[in-house]
């Protein structure tokens, strides 16, 4: 099989490379050096003559707060980027793989979000990704869209920052009342094979199970590697941010479970084997 993979130097661009790798998948890996996914006239060129027969597309502006001041650019990348890459896919037959986030609701519910709760983005970048889904639903119908959250693999995130101010630092204030599912990028590139090698089309959240909040994901992530930083936890308020951060944006994996069963392991369980 032949698979494009965009924003291939990201996190899950590159757990994706390692596990396509292993199945000796023939992979065509750009960033934007090699293919600017917002050039609609580059993209369906460069399809045209790589005829891929699926595209993955994990390029994304993912910098939440930049997104409320860079508006254009957020657009660009996370929803023209898109409708440029499905309506291409489209031309040449193939599948398209389009990653979307928990941003996309408005974090004020107290139960897990499933696939038929109705969005209501409350920030750019909610509202950019969201509309990137629909693009890549309405311009090929051979499309996987999957939402996650609290993503974390081989690059900068969370789990990271908060072991790196840990060597700094006797206590660290973290946010206690936001809830999630931290998720690892080598489950989710799972699920997105598991998904593209059954031909299950359609949208589908894809986050480790269970929940916790920030404060807790570190307490863990402590725990784990032996550090005895103190974590003090703290609220949302204490830390004003540009974008609204959703308070509750734990996913169900619900239509994994209805039609191809759920694959995602417990967070605890993937945070372990990651912090190894």
């Amino acid at each position: 099989m032949k698979i494009l993979i965009t924003g291939a130097n990201g996190q899950l661009g590159r757990e994706l490379t390692r596990q396509y790798s292993e199945r000796k998948e023939e992979l065509i890996l750009t960033d934007v050096e090699q293919l600017d996914i917002t050039n609609v006239g580059e993209v369906n060129t460069f399809v045209k003559l790589h005829r891929p027969e699926v595209i993955i597309n994990c390029a994304a502006h993912t910098a939440v707060d930049k997104c409320e001041t860079d508006v254009d650019n957020a657009y660009r990348i996370n929803a023209v980027g898109p409708k440029n890459l499905a309506a291409a896919a489209f031309a040449v037959g193939a599948e398209i793989v389009q990653i979307s986030t928990d941003y996309v609701f408005d974090g004020e519910g107290s139960r897990p979000i499933t696939e038929f709760d109705e969005p209501n983005p409350q920030t750019v970048y909610g509202a950019s990704k969201l509309l990137g889904e629909k693009f890549t639903a309405q311009l090929n119908p051979k499309h996987y869209i999957l939402r996650t959250a609290w993503l974390y693999g081989e690059g900068n995130n969370f789990v990271r920052t908060m072991l790196k101010l840990s060597e700094t630092n006797k206590s660290i204030k973290v946010v206690n009342d936001q809830q999630g599912s931290p998720t690892s990028t080598v489950d989710l590139a799972m699920a997105i094979i598991k998904l593209v090698d059954e031909k299950n089309f359609g949208l589908f959240h894809a986050t480790c199970k269970g929940q916790c909040t920030w404060y807790e994901l570190t307490k863990e992530i402590f725990r784990l590697k032996g550090i005895d930083t103190e974590v003090v936890p703290c609220t949302t308020e204490e830390f004003p941010r540009p974008a609204k951060r959703p308070r509750y944006s734990v996913l169900s994996n619900r239509m994994m479970v209805l039609t191809t069963g759920d694959i995602m392991r417990d967070w605890k369980e993937a945070l372990e084997e990651y912090l190894k």
